[in-house]
């Protein structure tokens, strides 16, 4: 199921409250594409979905800008809250669409979440997660997919919200009533509300995890953008070590891209050609949101 950029962008608004601080410039530079303002950074964080691709097809000129980057001394790394692929998997789509990044330029809220709850002791999940796209990851965890049999929402110890595609309303309800009848843990794998696809902006595990919150007085963790684990993963891959103001956090979301750079030091640029602030007008949304980027480009 689809929803639109301005249900989706007041959704992430009424969020605002569970999302990481930051502090803000009081300005915006535009600039044409990512190679004009790349010159002070060290380090390029990319988002995926709105900025390298949507859903399956790749974005006209991204493989070749990240070329560029590269040309120019720029170490280049994807960090994606695209939790509900393995990162095998996700590694043959980038290779499909064209780019040639390796496995440790690619960071995901999967692997920020099997790190977290790596630490945590062992119980029984259950999944929000479609198992045709991969569990081979996942198979050190007594993790089992929810379905539609009530008793397993009712026997798991904690549920692990890792990927939507498959998910249902009824399926939602079912896990509502379960966590209204008994508080467990919830560990959201993917922050996102909204993420492009080629008809639309789909419903992320983040949609489903903030409902939770409002009704069933669970309060999530959430893992991947704009929380910091998946930053820490990222900086920790780099040698040598980069200072955050050498760090640029590149993507198409206000409120994990920019907000989640900010929040870790880094300066933030907004691409506006496609993803969910595409069409809209991007000093309406700064201002509505008092998340503002460093930079606002047409295209990466």
């Amino acid at each position: 199921m689809t929803t639109d950029a301005t249900t989706a962008f007041d959704a992430y608004l009424s969020v605002r409250h569970r999302l990481p601080s930051a502090a803000f410039d009081a300005g915006c530079a535009t600039a044409p594409s990512l190679e004009v303002i790349a010159d002070p950074f060290d380090l390029i964080l990319l988002d995926a979905y709105g900025v390298l691709n949507v859903g399956e097809r790749p974005i006209d000129g991204a493989a070749e800008r990240i070329a560029a980057l590269r040309a120019m001394g720029k170490q280049v790394m994807v960090v994606s809250n695209s939790a509900g692929y393995p990162k095998a998997r996700m590694m043959a789509r980038y290779a499909r669409l064209g780019f040639d990044f390796t496995p440790d330029e690619v960071v995901t809220s999967r692997e920020a979440m099997l790190a977290y709850l790596a630490d945590l002791p062992g119980r029984r999940w259950g999944m929000m997660l479609n198992a045709a796209n991969g569990t081979d990851d996942l198979d050190a965890l007594d993790a089992h997919v929810l379905g539609d049999d009530p008793a397993d929402y009712d026997t798991a110890e904690g549920f692990l919200l890792v990927g939507s595609d498959g998910w249902t309303d009824a399926r939602q309800a079912m896990l509502e009533m379960s966590l209204r009848a008994n508080l467990r843990p919830v560990v959201v794998g993917n922050p996102d509300i909204v993420a492009p696809r080629e008809d639309g902006l789909s419903r992320e595990p983040g949609y489903f995890a903030h409902r939770l919150a409002d009704l069933c007085d669970v309060e999530p963790r959430f893992l991947g953008k704009p929380f910091g684990e998946i930053y820490e993963l990222a900086l920790a891959r780099h040698t040598p070590p980069v200072p955050p103001d050498r760090v640029l956090m590149v993507g198409d979301t206000l409120h994990t891209d920019v907000l989640g750079g900010r929040h870790m030091g880094f300066a933030t640029a907004l691409a506006m050609d496609h993803g969910l602030l595409a069409g809209m007008n991007a000093a309406d949304a700064v201002r509505r949101s008092a998340i503002a980027p460093d930079f606002i480009i047409d295209r990466i």
